[in-house]
Parts: structure tokens; sequence; C-alpha cells
């Protein structure tokens, strides 16, 4: 038969409330009295559950983790560094993929309202409004990570977008090329708008012109359409290089690019943004900049679990990370019937 706290309560001579505060340690009780439940449940081979001590201490040892796409390698990535430091701390991991719809990141964020979770680590995919994301977490401990989420998180860990921009601009830029896409331009998201900032600056400044940049989604069909989109500027030399803003559109865009004959990086040059594994798999092996994704869900993470555990001392602010570019083969100097466009 199982043995019940009150087994134990009865055994030990105390109120099951005293044997809920021995399991639950938030409660002061006495050595004498402490010793007694814990001989108790020695005795019977009392072992509480992890549902009994969330029940005794109000919590449930678990954070949640909304990501918008768990088939991209990054948030697959950030995803292992949020486990891996939950876990370490003594909590769960419950993963939450949105698929980058606004639904479905409703639909988790009110199920996560409900106190199935201690605190959220949230990437967002397409940000609701601040006043609805406001009444769903209603005080619920929330953690941004990679992209920015005013008045809503305590604290955002992100990756340095403006810079990696730059780096983008300034490696085409160095190899030759005057006329640039940005590919992949997001509405709503920051880490989208910072990229296509720090990317012109730096454009502007090297060549002398304004890139043309074309809105799309961060996904791996975007970057297709951007390409049959632009196919008669990327076939005559208009355009001899595309910064993406992510790697799935990168590959997309490199897939229609082939599929036409126009080729990387002998005609187009090709950047994209998080160093994905596939990244370096491709034919070419795409240049990218590499964002440390395991580093961000172990910084959101750990910045969550202080929260948790500490109370009022809660970290506060944006915590930035840095990014570097890694040069593969997808980028070379300007060629062929590119170079007269210059």
């Amino acid at each position: 038969m199982s043995v019940s706290i009150g087994d134990v309560a009865r055994l030990a001579g105390v109120s099951r409330t005293t044997v809920s505060h021995v399991i639950s340690g938030k409660r002061p009780v006495s050595d004498a009295v402490e010793g007694r439940v814990r001989s108790a449940m020695t005795e019977l081979g009392y072992a509480p559950s992890r549902m009994a001590q969330n029940l005794a201490s109000g919590t449930t040892r678990t954070m949640g983790l909304l990501v918008p796409d768990i088939g991209n390698g990054f948030f697959a990535d950030i995803a292992k560094g949020v486990e891996r430091t939950a876990i370490a701390g003594g909590y769960n991991m419950l993963l939450c993929n949105t698929g980058w719809n606004l639904e479905r990141e409703l639909f988790y964020l009110e199920t996560l309202k409900s106190r199935a979770v201690d605190g959220v680590v949230y990437a967002a995919g397409v940000p609701a409004p601040t006043s609805q994301l406001t009444g769903l977490l209603g005080g619920l401990p929330v953690v941004a990570v990679d992209e920015e989420l005013d008045n809503v998180a305590q604290v955002t860990v992100v990756s340095d977008n403006r810079v990696g921009g730059r780096l983008a601009a300034e490696h085409l830029a160095a190899l030759g090329h005057t006329r640039a896409l940005v590919a992949g331009a997001t509405p709503g998201l920051a880490s989208s708008r910072l990229r296509v900032e720090g990317f012109g600056d730096a454009w502007l400044e090297r060549t002398g012109r304004a890139p043309l940049v074309a809105e799309g989604t961060f996904e791996v069909d975007s970057g297709y359409r951007l390409a049959q989109e632009h196919l008669g500027a990327l076939r005559d030399g208009e355009i001899t290089a595309v910064f993406c803003l992510n790697d799935m559109v990168a590959f997309g865009l490199m897939q229609a690019l082939s599929e036409n004959g126009i080729d990387v990086p002998g005609s187009c040059s090709v950047v994209g943004f998080d160093d994905v594994f596939a990244a370096r798999h491709v034919g070419p092996g795409l240049t990218t900049v590499r964002q440390d994704a395991v580093g961000l869900g172990e910084v959101a993470a750990r910045l969550l679990l202080e929260i948790l555990e500490n109370g009022e001392a809660r970290p506060q602010g944006v915590r930035v990370l840095p990014v570097d570019l890694v040069e593969r083969r997808s980028t070379g100097g300007v060629r062929g019937r590119g170079a007269c466009h210059g």
C-alpha cells in the first residue's frame, strides 16, 4: 500500500500541515519536530512526489519556453541552452512551438498564464500588442530572448543585431559590391529592424548607395519568393549581393538562384544571419553572421532563475551578446556582368 502524508503525520504525532512545512521548507519548524517527521518518513518509506512538493511550495519548478520555429536550428539551440540551464537549476522546461502564428502564440500564453509554469523565456515570433501581452502574462516573470518585448519582460537577452548587419555590409563592400538587396525584413521585429539599420548605415558609408530592402518573413519560403521577385535584377547584375536577415531566408533564396542558373558566388554573393548547423553544409557553404544561440538560451534561463529564486532582487535591462562574421564560399568578389554595374 502507498504511504500518504497523513500516515507520516500520525506516526510523527503532528498535523498534515506541519509535515507539508517540513517537506517544502517554506515555514519554520523546530528541530525536534522536523526530526520526528523525517524519522517517520524514513520508517514508512515515504518519498514526497514532485507534485506534492509543488503543491506544498506553491510552485511548479517548471519554466515555459516559447519559440516561433523549433525546426529552425537557431531556435533549437536556444531551447538547448534554456533546457540545460533549467535542469541544472532544478527546473523542468515546457516547450511551446508557435509556428510564427499569432493565434497559436496567444493560445500558449493563455495556457502559461494558468500558472502551469513559474516563469517564461519568450522568443517572440509574432509579438502581440503590449497591452494584450501584459494582460495574458499578468505578473508572471518573463525574460525575453532574441526579440525585445517592451514593458512586458523584466529583462531581455539579445545578440548585437545592429553590429551584425554592419559586419555583413562591410564584408560585401570589401569584396567590391555596390548594389545589394536586403531580404526578409520583417515588420514588428526589433531584430529585423536593427539588422537592416546596421547594414544600411554601413552600406551607405562604404558605397555611397542605399541598399534595396525587401520585406518578408524569417522563413525559407520567403527567401525563395523574394529571389523570384527580383530575378531580373539578379540575372542582369543590377544586384550582385544579398544580405538575408536569417539563414533560412538565405537557404530559400539560394535554392531559387540555383534553379534559375544564377551562380553563387560567381554572379551573386549571399550572406545570412544566425550560423545554424546547416549553414556549413549547404553548397556553397553560407557566409553568415554567427549568433551564440545556445548562449542566448543559457543566459536567458539563468536570469529567469535569478528572478524566481531571489524574489524582489530581480535583474533588469537588456543583455547584449556579441556576434561575428563567419566567411564561407557563398561570397566572393564582383565578376562577370555584375562588375560593370559598380
